[in-house]
């Protein structure tokens, strides 16, 4: 019974300070996948590495204290590799793949665009980018679970206040259709709401005001799959009791 764990620490050493690495060792995770480590590999102790002995591959940013991903697995993985083809964003430190067996297990962090119109820009081209990639990938044949950070929230279930947000980057009406068009064309599923259609299913809560403590969240973290694994789906919970960072773990177990 797999589990798989998809987590965005808003910087590895934060994530470190607050317990992440001893709340991971108590999981019993087979993968998780992080993003938004916020490090070089020269900052990267032997924790942070191989912790509770996980093997640890990631994908570093080449902007310091910037984006970066990685995978950890407690099986040593048969193959992994870093980036999927565009310099852009490779450059950027946005995908770790691990493969094990018949199963691939991919960290992604697409990017936001909310700080800028240059950045939302840069996530249309990532979008652009990324679905032929993401059809390549199922036309592989493997069962794959892709975890991260998407930064869009694919429905109005999927965020609190989305009356005043469909303006904003992470609920436009082009970045939502191309979230519908990786389920509804490519086939791919999202597993999450596979299992749990409910409201409020939040894994991420801006800094600002008292958006967690009034549960005013976006669900933008995601394990993407293809039908194969993701009908093996059986549990999902998003851990809350402790944070590590702005988003919260989601975690998914799958018979296999």
């Amino acid at each position: 019974m797999p589990r798989i764990i998809s987590a965005n620490l808003n910087g590895i050493r934060s994530a470190h300070k607050k317990g992440f690495f001893n709340w991971m060792a108590s999981q019993d995770a087979d993968f998780i996948c992080v993003q938004e480590l916020k490090a070089q590999q020269a900052d990267m102790t032997e924790e942070f590495l191989a912790p509770h002995g996980y093997h640890g591959h990631f994908h570093y940013a080449e902007k310091k204290g910037y984006s970066g991903t990685g995978v950890y697995s407690r099986t040593k993985p048969d193959a992994v590799s870093t980036g999927f083809g565009c310099v852009e964003f490779d450059n950027e430190g946005r995908y770790t793949r691990a493969d094990v067996g018949n199963l691939t297990v991919i960290s992604v962090y697409c990017p936001s665009g909310s700080s800028s119109p240059e950045r939302q820009e840069a996530k249309f081209r990532f979008m652009e980018v990324f679905l032929p990639h993401l059809q390549a990938l199922k036309a592989e044949g493997r069962e794959i679970v892709i975890c991260g950070d998407w930064n869009i929230a694919h429905k109005e279930i999927d965020l609190k206040n989305w009356k005043g947000n469909k303006k904003n980057s992470g609920f436009l009406p082009e970045e939502r259709a191309w979230m519908t068009r990786i389920f509804d064309e490519l086939g791919l599923v999202d597993v999450h709401r596979g299992i749990d259609q409910r409201p409020e299913q939040y894994t991420w809560w801006s800094n600002r005001g008292q958006a967690w403590a009034k549960n005013v969240g976006w669900r933008i973290d995601y394990h993407v799959a293809t039908p194969g694994i993701a009908a093996k789906a059986h549990t999902v919970s998003i851990y809350k009791d402790e944070r590590f960072s702005d988003h919260a773990p989601l975690i998914i177990d799958y018979h296999l």
